[in-house]
């Protein structure tokens, strides 16, 4: 990872790839014509004013499929009442964000090679907003802290708590608090039974069951979704470049539950999480920021602090082709279902998408707008490829029209992660925000949807 655990950590509060600068959408500047905020307004004896005004803006509001189409910003913002149109905001945020690159200029070659796929299609179509949901990031290039298990239950992180969403009830509870001390319940060979203190989550992973959160300094916790208590602690490894990139939960070819886990160690490892076991860890020449499995268990997708990806044997962890072509790091990759294609995210803007058949050269290079793709999920049906880059677009893509048909989600803020339901129905994303934090729901568009009260 280009960043160590102390860099990472103090570039939380400075710049999220743009955050600080103009990565946050920092609507205070613009309200009410008040060049200096709120505390500008106390000064000048004005506070109960500017109070006001600023609680219109900024006040908790969930925004509905309804309200959207009737006109209302999806995500509250009050353009209406602000010193700058959103078409304005838009064109500066395009101009100004600062995206974060290890090989300058990475991302402006990219922009000149690759042709962006005009947006065209709409497969996804905005549901719900909730603000009462607020996503964080500690990490600014890890943004895989969202995880959906129904199209109505979502998993998240949230300053240092795991939290759970469900859109059906419309309730919020705490599934696992890391801000005082985390122990395991139960005993199994190799877990920490001291547990953690003041876990750092730096990634989170939740699948089959299971929820898996990986921490700064190596650590790894995990709970069952159906038990109260963790079930087991472990710290990957006592390296000080130790922080937990990236977990990938599956099953194993005989069927028994495992992770893979990667780390800024330069290590892959494999776990049986049904024993709790190590099963295999490899090592390579670069700290490893995302691996995932291939659906039929055979291959690794690696990548990490290099410009090349790596497909490697699952057994040996040997490398078995070298994937040329990105310019900078890379931070996500996801196989599609039929396992003949692949994706890989960088930090040159692009996603490129790979075929087994032919791996000299990429099937796809799919360009960002703004900044690094860091999160990729493949639909379970193998019809769409969606990314986000860190902040502002959700790109959603149809596989099934070779990459070329494109639909563009946009708003406004940092992205914690997007997940798609099991079943495919819903995406939600997670914005991360000062202000304007929230959870947004979109559902698969259909030729016939049902009234909106009714889902």
């Amino acid at each position: 990872m280009a960043s160590s655990a102390a860099e990472a950590a103090g570039r939380v509060a400075d710049d999220h790839d743009g955050w600080a600068s103009d990565g946050e959408v920092d609507m205070e500047m613009e309200a009410g014509g008040e060049a200096h905020g709120r505390d500008a307004g106390r000064r000048d004896g004005g506070a109960d004013e500017v109070d006001d005004a600023y609680s219109l803006i900024t006040r908790v509001s969930d925004i509905s499929a309804a309200e959207a189409r009737a006109g209302k910003d999806m995500q509250g913002i009050p353009w209406e009442r602000l010193n700058i149109t959103r078409q304005d905001y838009r064109k500066a945020r395009l101009e100004q964000y600062k995206n974060y690159e290890n090989f300058p200029q990475s991302g402006e070659l990219m922009d000149k090679l690759c042709k962006q796929v005009e947006p065209s299609s709409k497969y996804y179509e905005f549901q719900h907003n909730t603000r009462s949901v607020k996503p964080s990031i500690l990490h600014f290039q890890l943004r895989n802290l969202l995880w959906a298990t129904s199209k109505h239950d979502v998993y998240f992180m949230s300053e240092s708590t795991v939290g759970h969403w469900s859109s059906l009830s419309h309730k919020l509870s705490t599934v696992l608090d890391f801000s005082g001390h985390v122990a395991p319940a139960e005993k199994h060979p190799g877990s920490l039974l001291e547990g953690f203190s003041g876990v750092q989550v730096s990634t989170l992973a939740v699948n089959e069951g299971l929820l898996v959160a990986g921490g700064f300094q190596g650590e790894l916790v995990c709970k069952g979704l159906a038990d109260c208590n963790v079930k087991f602690c472990t710290r990957t490894t006592l390296s000080d470049n130790a922080i937990t990139n990236a977990i990938d939960i599956h099953r194993s070819t005989s069927g028994s539950l495992c992770i893979t886990v990667s780390n800024n160690d330069c290590g892959v490892r494999e776990y049986d999480m049904e024993r709790f076991q190590l099963l295999n860890h490899f090592r390579y020449n670069w700290p490893v920021n995302h691996t995932s499995v291939s659906p039929d268990r055979k291959l690794l997708a690696v990548v990490g602090d290099d410009r090349d990806a790596l497909l490697v044997d699952s057994r040996n962890g040997k490398v078995t082709s070298t994937l040329v072509g990105h310019l900078d790091y890379s931070f996500a990759t996801a196989w599609h279902p039929d396992g003949r294609t692949f994706a890989t995210g960088n930090q040159d803007k692009t996603c490129r998408v790979w075929d087994m058949r032919n791996l000299s050269t990429s099937l796809a290079v799919l360009r960002g707008n703004i900044g690094a793709i860091r999160c990729i999920r493949y639909s379970s049906d193998g019809r769409f490829l969606v990314f986000s880059e860190p902040a502002d677009f959700v790109h959603v893509y149809s596989a099934a029209a070779d990459y070329k048909k494109r639909q563009e989600i946009d708003f406004f803020g940092e992205v914690s992660g997007i997940t798609l339901s099991p079943d495919d129905e819903s995406l939600f994303v997670g914005v991360c925000d000062r202000v304007y934090a929230s959870l947004m729901q979109y559902r698969m568009a259909h030729a016939f949807n049902y009234l909106d009260s009714y889902m």
